[in-house]
């Protein structure tokens, strides 16, 4: 995986290597201008989506006011989401339009599932053992955690699977296995959005697929993760001492990382000669918008008093 090519907010720019390819001859000076002309309608678009610049119910969530009534339905919600994301996930590389392709997908939904990310100079089940279990929670144990690599030779471990790490946040809410990650739990907005995850980013048409999942990936590095794990860690602090918080601040870490990612392949699908600009944008768009159903959806929860 590569590094965030822009900031989180900035104007998407053309990268060095495209300019790099254009010296050597294989790109023209139209094929550059005309992607420059598309980043900026992709900034238009779909960065500018009022739910990357600006998520209400994540901005009042960080300032750790949550009672437990509003953070009990908060790690539902959340939960279902999060559970719910392996079937679009699957669908994404079952529907994959090339080899290379679903290998980079099953690298999210093996990870997902629990096999962790191993640089390739990494012997596997190496870590370290220096670490406190305040550190393990809030930087990752290493043995079950990393935030680079590949799933390619590494172990699958039961407890390196995101839905566990979910389920520690819930248990010291009294919240049990049962009460996290089904179906059944969730509100019509969070529903909502599982669907459309899994009609967009798990699409079998290649490019509102590919729409939707740079959507995704960049609403994900937008900073709502950051929010979520402010607001967590002022709740620890300052009245529950033992909410285990590794699910929030693992992704936080490794969302700008899959950014970077699928700038790569925006890259190289825009300069797909059967590239579909019109699909690209609208499964952006539409996946866009059930994001900001299932937050709006938390934020009228939470200023109508609906609770777990």
């Amino acid at each position: 995986m590569t590094q965030v090519l822009t900031a989180p907010g900035a104007p998407l720019t053309v990268s060095e290597e495209i300019e790099q390819r254009q010296r050597r001859g294989e790109l023209t000076q139209k094929q550059v201008d005309d992607f420059r002309r598309f980043l900026a309608e992709v900034d238009r678009e779909l960065m500018n989506h009022r739910i990357i610049k600006h998520n209400a119910y994540s901005k009042w969530f960080a300032k750790g006011e949550a009672t437990d009534a509003e953070l009990k339905h908060f790690i539902k919600q959340f939960s279902v989401f999060s559970n719910q994301f392996l079937v679009a996930a699957l669908l994404k590389v079952i529907n994959a339009p090339s080899l290379e392709q679903m290998r980079t997908s099953k690298e999210i939904l093996m990870n997902e599932l629990g096999v962790v990310y191993r640089k390739p100079t990494q012997h596997v089940g190496t870590g370290n053992g220096s670490r406190t279990d305040e550190q393990k929670d809030l930087e990752g144990d290493p043995e079950l955690v990393n935030i680079e690599g590949t799933v390619d030779g590494s172990i699958y471990r039961h407890r390196a699977a995101h839905y566990e790490w979910m389920l520690g946040v819930g248990e010291p809410l009294g919240l049990g296995y049962d009460d996290l990650g089904k179906r059944r739990l969730g509100t019509r907005s969070t529903l909502h959005f599982c669907d459309e995850l899994q009609r967009t980013y798990g699409s079998e048409d290649p490019w509102i697929a590919e729409g939707a999942s740079f959507a995704v990936e960049n609403w994900a590095a937008a900073g709502f993760w950051q929010d979520l794990e402010d607001g967590l860690l002022k709740i620890k602090k300052t009245r529950i001492p033992n909410l285990r918080l590794a699910f929030f601040t693992w992704h936080n870490r490794v969302e700008g990382q899959h950014a970077g990612h699928v700038m790569d392949e925006l890259e190289e699908a825009f300069f797909n000669p059967g590239f579909n600009k019109e699909k690209f944008f609208q499964g952006g768009r539409e996946i866009l918008e059930a994001v900001a159903a299932f937050w709006d959806g938390l934020e009228a929860d939470r200023l109508n008093k609906v609770s777990a």
